[in-house]
């Protein structure tokens, strides 16, 4: 049975290499129409054709290109009505030949909107009937009986991910226009900037100053409940941090006469409301401290604690 499984992957391996070789300038070409075109991407494809498409358009959609997915079938009842004249149709066929896709080319062809045809067979219906033909090369399914699509579902997975990286390199679409796209989940919320996480209320971080006495600065840790206070100047600008853990070392000293001035961190570790969420994870690890603060204009406006960062979900 391991070997079986090790033969499948290795033919899928193959298939692969195979595919890389034979790219060639078609793909430019459908990036040109795409491109080109002020519409959205219609993708379509029958049968496992069609679960691949769902996932191209998905693909497309999230990295810049607006995309989504039809069935075939729906579109003989109805849904030509998705293809608009400034749209772009990529359609999906193994053999080129499903006659679910009829329909639809030969209404791109009447209403001389562009077909990109994905497909082994460049001479098939589907070949024949596309502006730009992206062809795959014939090459041997992992299946024992050559029926069920495997080496050719993942050639045309790997193609559409070609397709979409490219264009998303066309763009120029950034890692902040990503987030903007996957808002939710642990991606969209590494990417998410520190002024969305604070949101509109977001409460300023405990505060004294630097004359405060000892007592002052623990009731203010202990009321802050963030594990820190800041030591702000009279004109509002950052001067240092109070921790918990500076409290602890104060111990060792005579109390009676501190301040918070001689208990805090002159240089502590800040991020600006523009930061990306993930840089804020990334300070908190690497410098292996619990809070910072958010600074703007010089005057913290937030506090940022790794407890509830690990409980909303941004550190895992």
């Amino acid at each position: 049975m391991s070997d079986r499984a090790r033969e499948v992957v290795r033919l899928n391996i193959e298939a692969l290499e195979a595919l890389e070789r034979s790219i060639d300038v078609s793909l430019a070409r459908a990036c040109d129409i795409i491109m080109g075109r002020p519409g959205y991407v219609v993708v379509t494809g029958m049968g496992k054709s069609g679960h691949i498409g769902n996932k191209i358009a998905a693909t497309l959609a999230s990295t810049g290109t607006s995309a989504f997915f039809v069935h075939p079938g729906e579109m003989s009842h109805g849904d030509l009505g998705m293809l608009r004249p400034d749209v772009t149709l990529l359609a999906i066929s193994n053999s080129g030949e499903s006659r679910e896709l009829r329909d639809p080319l030969l209404y791109c062809q009447r209403n001389d909107i562009p077909v990109i045809g994905l497909t082994q067979r460049a001479s098939s219906f589907l070949g024949r009937h596309s502006a730009v033909c992206l062809t795959m090369p014939s090459v041997a399914e992992a299946c024992p009986n050559g029926l069920a699509p495997t080496t050719s579902t993942l050639m045309t997975l790997a193609l559409g991910d070609a397709l979409a990286m490219v264009l998303m390199d066309r763009r120029g679409f950034t890692a902040m226009d990503f987030g903007l796209h996957h808002p939710g989940g642990s991606l969209g919320m590494s990417l998410q900037s520190v002024r969305e996480w604070m949101g509109d209320n977001a409460a300023a971080p405990a505060a004294v100053s630097p004359d405060a006495g000892f007592s002052e600065v623990v009731s203010a840790v202990t009321e802050g409940r963030k594990g820190a206070v800041a030591v702000i100047e009279g004109n509002g600008r950052l001067a240092g941090i109070v921790t918990d853990g500076d409290i602890r070392r104060a111990f060792q000293r005579d109390i009676s006469g501190l301040h918070a001035r001689d208990i805090m961190s002159t240089h502590p570790i800040t991020v600006s409301p523009e930061a990306r969420m993930s840089d804020v994870v990334d300070l908190l690890t690497a410098n292996k401290i619990a809070n910072l603060f958010v600074v703007e204009d010089e005057r913290p406006v937030a506090i940022v604690h790794i407890a509830e960062l690990m409980q909303a979900g941004y550190v895992s």
